[in-house]
């Protein structure tokens, strides 16, 4: 200790110069901790813009996919519906432009339609959310027109058939029908739209279906 105070006592002047080094050391190792907490604030938001990100592009792809399901919902009730068919033939009328639009349309959206929301690149999202949108409209189009013409684009006996067809799948049906009246209804309906309306295979399927279903409650035998 005496020696320590010794040295002290023949070099107190070092303590200017030193303190001037511990100052500026000091100085260095806050601004060095100081760049270091930014950094890893830096980080911090980048890896929560990062899921942030991921997580609104996974939101706007099952939106995306919710509008798809909701327009193929509006075109399911054409495809399963013949009497709306009937009402309507340019839905299935491939003759007309908007109805090829919006067929092109609808598989252009299929194919792009991801299995998951949450597995889409932002390039691909992008994509499909262009063919969504393009389906959407180009359906509206073709729905406008087939509601605003009609059956307009046929000849005056044409929609004197389809009129006819579409009393026909009334009757076939029916509850209250008969089996046979049923069968007998539905094969003439199909005479009367023979090269008039390509019907889907779904709606024919779906009505053959209903067309041979039982009578309800047992009633008594079909006519002969």
């Amino acid at each position: 200790m005496d020696a320590l105070l010794e040295f002290a006592g023949h070099y107190w002047w070092l303590v200017f110069p030193l303190s001037g080094v511990f100052a500026a050391w000091g100085d260095s190792w806050r601004k060095a901790s100081k760049r270091r907490h930014q950094r890893k604030v830096e980080l911090y938001k980048l890896r929560y813009q990062g899921q942030h990100a991921e997580q609104t592009q996974a939101g706007e792809v099952e939106a995306l996919m919710e509008a798809h399901d909701a327009v193929n919902q509006r075109w399911l009730d054409y495809e399963l519906d013949v009497g709306k068919l009937i009402d309507f033939p340019m839905m299935t009328d491939v003759r007309e432009p908007l109805t090829v639009a919006f067929h092109r349309a609808k598989r252009e959206a299929d194919a792009l339609r991801p299995a998951k929301a949450d597995a889409v690149s932002a390039a691909r999202s992008a994509e499909y959310r262009a063919a969504v949108n393009n389906y959407e409209v180009a359906f509206t189009m073709a729905e406008t027109e087939a509601r605003r013409v009609k059956a307009g684009s046929f000849s005056e006996k044409e929609r004197q058939r389809l009129a006819t067809a579409r009393k026909l799948i009334t009757i076939a049906v029916d509850n209250a029908a008969t089996p046979n009246e049923r069968q007998t209804a539905y094969r003439r309906a199909r005479r009367e739209l023979d090269g008039l309306i390509v019907l889907p295979d779904r709606a024919v399927n779906l009505l053959e279906e209903r067309v041979a279903r039982p009578l309800e409650g047992g009633r008594g035998q079909a006519a002969v």
